[in-house]
């Protein structure tokens, strides 16, 4: 019993400082007077004196967090805030359903950018702020935020940590201490944001919706505040703004900071997945680019260049922003850039997905396997740059990549036995697990997910949860061993 009150202590701390984010869309309500202010109040209000009932009832059960402790509440934490976050949307929005609100919430923690709201151009600014501080909000991780914060509460922080990042690298610090490597990684995250936001007025934007979409850039969110999402400008300085943004939140935040504290860009270099990741990007949109050219999809190279160049990227990166309706390419670009959203982002980054460094792991590897079948006496360590990789990390990932690919499967067929056609059944859950946001078929850039069912609109949801967490968070608390004491 005091294993889960201390829990929900926890929670009733990180439910307080949640209440806290509703200052911005309040600002933005009394500003642009969208008649959303007392919604926000409202929603603010309860966030705090819940959380503070549920802290101050539970204190002198407060304690150290055991590791298996922090994976529960993770899953717990996840949850209650897209539950709670939903208040404003619910109240502010009529006859939206709890299930959608949910949803939409749950895409924006998790950076999915999945969407089941239309009439984006028409929402009240304050709500279309919100949705995009929920996307940056989980941008670099929510739970990083809280490993900062926490500590000064009087609540150790490490156990959090590695129950949401459980890869390879998750031991990998910047510092000595995990809050101060917390508070650094969020210092590049605020200062890139804070020049996206710039670059983009520059560029065109209007400071509303150049904050908005800074926000869902550098978490790889992929909202926007218009239904034609990037295409609503048809700006190519805009794209440029945005794909370089893109780029850049794909990367390590850690190796951000070691570039900038040292002045160079040395780091880049010697960062392992960096190189290779700019390299498979460049590489797609270049096959892509030559390929929708000999199709005469556009006028002219060039012009087909720009559009693929935005779309690769934005898809790849596992952001869900759309400049045109890829959907209606040749088949395989649509299809290439969705696989692609699954290994691109780099471990450290605000993207999802397997991540580069379990692929370089498994292409290693497999280079290892065939060389011991012509060598079969022959030591051969895998190697990530020139970090020998222990076998135990190596079977971590082989887990990974069977787990991950075990519920690709379950989820698509889940949604096939609702009566959803194959191609939107896999692409809607490879655009979930990976936090990408738009799939293909009737879940395509030119569509969203309103169209679903309450039952698919769960699936889909759980799903991103399950992308985000990286599957072992979330899949460890069914197993019987877990609730073994």
């Amino acid at each position: 019993m005091q294993r889960f009150c201390t829990l929900a202590f926890v929670l009733g701390l990180i439910l307080m400082v949640f209440g806290l984010t509703y200052i911005f869309p309040i600002a933005t309500s009394l500003y642009f007077d969208d008649g959303m202010t007392n919604h926000f109040l409202r929603g603010m209000s309860i966030n705090i004196g819940a959380g503070g009932i549920l802290a101050a009832s539970t204190m002198r059960f407060r304690g150290d967090l055991k590791t298996r402790d922090g994976y529960l509440l993770v899953a717990f934490f996840w949850l209650l805030m897209a539950s709670a976050a939903t208040l404003p949307l619910l109240w502010g929005i009529p006859g939206l359903s709890f299930t959608d609100a949910f949803f939409e919430t749950m895409s924006g923690f998790t950076t999915t950018g999945a969407t089941v709201l239309v009439g984006l151009d028409q929402l009240a600014p304050s709500l279309n702020l919100w949705r995009h501080e929920l996307n940056w909000i989980g941008g670099l991780g929510i739970i990083v935020l809280a490993v900062a914060i926490l500590p000064l509460l009087g609540v150790g922080g490490m156990q959090l940590y590695k129950a949401e990042i459980p890869g390879p690298v998750k031991d990998s610090k910047i510092t000595p201490r995990i809050t101060q490597t917390a508070r650094l990684l969020w210092l590049v995250y605020v200062g890139y944001t804070l020049l996206c936001i710039i670059c983009l007025y520059l560029a065109g934007m209007g400071w509303l919706d150049a904050i908005c979409h800074a926000f869902s850039t550098l978490s790889l969110g992929g909202f926007s505040s218009h239904d034609a999402s990037i295409g609503y400008y048809n700006s190519p300085a805009i794209e440029l703004v945005i794909t370089i943004f893109m780029l850049l939140s794909g990367m390590n935040f850690a190796t951000h900071y070691t570039a900038l504290h040292h002045a160079s860009i040395k780091p880049y270099f010697l960062d392992p997945e960096a190189i290779p990741m700019l390299g498979l990007v460049a590489g797609s949109i270049l096959l892509c680019a030559f390929y929708i050219w000999h199709f005469d999809v556009f006028p002219d190279f060039f012009t087909g260049l720009r559009y693929v160049s935005f779309n690769t990227v934005s898809v790849a990166t596992g952001t869900g922003y759309s400049s045109t309706d890829y959907a209606k390419w040749p088949a395989f670009i649509p299809w290439l850039i969705l696989f692609l959203s699954g290994i691109v982002p780099c471990t450290g980054s605000t993207g999802g997905g397997i991540k580069m460094f379990r692929a370089l792991l498994l292409w290693k590897q497999a280079g290892r396997e065939l060389f011991s079948i012509l060598h079969p006496r022959a030591v051969n360590p895998v190697r990530i740059g020139n970090t020998p990789i222990a076998n135990q990390i190596i079977f971590a990932v082989l887990a990974f990549i069977f787990l991950y690919f075990i519920s690709v499967v379950v989820m698509t067929f889940t949604l096939m036995f609702t009566g959803m056609d194959p191609v939107t059944a896999i692409s809607a859950v490879m655009a979930c697990i990976n936090n990408t946001g738009p799939g293909m078929g009737s879940v395509g850039p030119a569509a969203n997910y309103a169209h679903l069912n309450d039952f698919q609109t769960w699936i889909c949801a759980i799903t991103m949860l399950l992308g985000r967490l990286e599957v072992f968070t979330l899949v460890v608390l069914f197993t019987p061993a877990f609730w073994r004491k």
